[in-house]
């Protein structure tokens, strides 16, 4: 996803050509350019406070409600599925050298408890049966360096 995304094959150096209807893709919009679409399926990421509603636009009750309103137009674009990513953490890179860097993220303020209740709660990885916490990964150390020098020989 990441290659495609930043490197799309088809967008290098040729003209456009007609759309092949039939094959799979994937568009990538913002909440702004999605208003007037829809689509089957929609993936909502980061639905987190500091992203809905934006860190920036929590100023007024005007600017909150106008993050409200992002929100519906966002869920409101998929026609068949639409999947709402709220993650635990997020991944920093200028934290300083003792930090964990990462930060805890929250479920986004819109997306009570009444409103989630309609969703489908899926976590990553899956809990184990009869287990009340998710499955600790186990930490193992990997040698990065070596494995990009044995990459190259």
């Amino acid at each position: 996803m990441t290659e495609l995304t930043l490197e799309p094959p088809q967008a290098t150096s040729d003209e456009a050509g007609v759309p092949l209807l039939d094959e799979d893709y994937v568009i990538l919009s913002t909440i702004h350019s999605a208003k007037g679409r829809e689509w089957t399926a929609v993936t909502l990421l980061n639905a987190v406070d500091g992203c809905i509603p934006s860190d920036m636009a929590t100023g007024s009750s005007a600017q909150i409600e106008e993050e409200r309103r992002l929100l519906y137009v966002a869920m409101t674009r998929a026609r068949d599925e639409l999947d709402v990513v709220v993650p635990q953490r997020f991944y920093v890179e200028h934290q300083s050298a003792v930090g964990e860097r990462h930060v805890y993220a929250i479920r986004s303020r819109f997306l009570n408890a009444a409103t989630v209740a309609h969703f489908d709660q899926v976590s990553w990885p899956q809990a184990t049966a009869g287990s009340n916490s998710p499955p600790r990964c186990a930490a193992e150390t990997v040698d990065l360096a070596a494995q990009v020098r044995a990459m190259w020989r």
